[in-house]
C-alpha cells in the first residue's frame, strides 16, 4: 500500500510536533520561512466538534498554506463514524495526511474516552484506524501514541496497531501517567523499531519526547533505529529549528521575527485570544540583557501595533 508523501521522504524525516495553541497557522507559517521540517502538524482537532456543532469555528484551525506541505491534520475522537467524516474532510480541504492522536493526557479528552484512554481500548483504535482509512481514501493514516497508560506496555499495545496497519507509529517515549515530568525513555522507542521489525510490518516509526535540535534528533534516530524523529517544544521561541545550516541568531533577528508571528497572528487567527501569542514571548525574549523587563512590557500588550512599538523602542535604546 502506498504510504503517499512519506515514501519520498529522506530518513530519518524530521517531523514539527501538533502542540494545542503552539502550531496553529500564524506560527507554522513563520516555521516554514525560517526552518521548515519535513513534516508539519496542525493542532489537534476534535472530530467531535467539527461535526456536532462546532465547525464554524474549528474548520478555522484546519487552514493552511502550501508552504507548509507535506501538512497532515491531527483529529481525536472516539467515535468511529466521526473520525470518517473527519478523514473525509481532510481529503477535501486537500491535506497531505490525517492522524489520530491517541497519547493525549487531557483529562476531558480522556473523558471522551479519546487520546490517551484509547491505550486502554485496543479494540477501538483499531476501528478508528480503520473508519480513518475509509475516509481518507488515497491519503496515509498515522497515530500518535505513547509507550502505554501506567507503565511500558509496547509488548501489548504496539502489535495491535501494527496489525491495523497505519502508515506511521509516533511514539512519544513515555507513558500517560508520567506526562512530561520524567525524561523520555528512547530506549522504548528502539524496542518500538524491534517490535515492528519482529512482525515484518512496514510501518514507519517516528519517536518523540525531550528532543533538543536537529543533532540530537540525528543522534536519537541512528542509535533506536527509528526512521524519523518528531520536534515539539524546542520549537518554542526557535522557527529556525529545523535549518541546520543557521548559525547564532542574534536578538535583533529574533525580536523581528517575533514581531512578524505576532501580526501573523493577528492576520490569520482573529477569533484567538491574543494572550496566546505571549507564551510565545517567553520563548523569544530569554537570554539576553534587558530580556526580562522586555519581557514584562510584552506581556502588557494587547495588539500587534503595540507589541512593534515595544520592540522598537527597545531595539533604537
Amino acid at each position: 500500500m502506498s504510504k503517499g508523501f512519506w515514501e519520498k521522504l529522506d530518513k530519518p524525516i524530521f517531523l514539527l510536533a501538533p502542540m494545542a495553541d503552539v502550531t496553529d497557522a500564524p506560527f507554522r507559517r513563520v516555521i516554514a520561512k525560517y526552518g521548515k521540517p519535513d513534516v508539519m502538524y496542525t493542532e489537534f482537532i476534535s472530530a467531535d466538534g467539527l461535526f456536532l456543532g462546532g465547525k464554524d469555528a474549528l474548520v478555522k484551525d484546519l487552514a493552511f498554506t502550501e508552504s507548509e506541505r507535506p501538512i497532515v491534520a491531527q483529529f481525536f475522537t472516539s467515535k468511529p463514524e466521526l473520525m470518517k467524516k473527519a478523514a473525509e474532510l481532510a481529503a477535501e480541504l486537500n491535506f497531505d495526511g490525517i492522524d489520530i492522536n491517541m497519547g493525549c493526557p487531557d483529562k476531558s479528552i480522556e473523558k471522551q474516552g479519546a487520546g490517551a484512554s484509547l491505550m486502554k481500548n485496543p479494540e477501538l483504535a483499531v476501528e478508528l484506524i480503520k473508519s480513518a482509512r475509509q475516509g481518507a481514501g488515497y491519503l496515509p493514516v498515522s497515530v500518535k501514541t505513547r509507550v502505554g497508560y501506567d507503565k511500558d506496555e509496547l509488548d501489548e499495545w504496539l502489535p495491535v496497531l501494527l496489525k491495523a496497519e497505519p502508515d506511521v507509529i509516533i511514539i512519544h517515549a513515555r507513558t500517560r501517567k508520567q506526562l512530561s515530568k520524567t525524561p523520555a525513555d528512547w530506549s522504548l522507542v528502539k524496542k518500538a523499531v524491534e517490535i515492528r521489525n519482529e512482525m515484518k510490518s512496514d510501518v514507519l516509526i517516528i519517536g518523540n519526547g525531550d528532543v533538543a535540535d536537529i543533532k540530537d534528533a540525528r543522534q536519537k534516530a541512528s542509535e533506536t533505529g527509528a526512521d524519523g524523529i518528531m520536534l515539539g517544544r524546542a520549537i518554542f521561541g526557535n522557527p529556525w529549528l529545523f535549518d541546520e545550516s543557521k548559525g547564532k541568531i542574534s536578538t535583533k533577528e529574533k525580536l523581528k521575527v517575533m514581531v512578524e508571528h505576532t501580526k501573523l497572528f493577528e492576520e490569520t487567527v482573529p477569533h484567538k485570544n491574543f494572550s496566546i501569542m505571549k507564551k510565545h514571548y517567553k520563548a523569544y525574549v530569554n537570554g539576553f540583557d534587558g530580556a526580562k523587563e522586555l519581557r514584562i512590557k510584552l506581556m502588557q500588550t494587547n495588539s500587534a501595533s503595540e507589541v512593534e512599538k515595544t520592540i522598537t523602542e527597545y531595539l533604537n535604546k
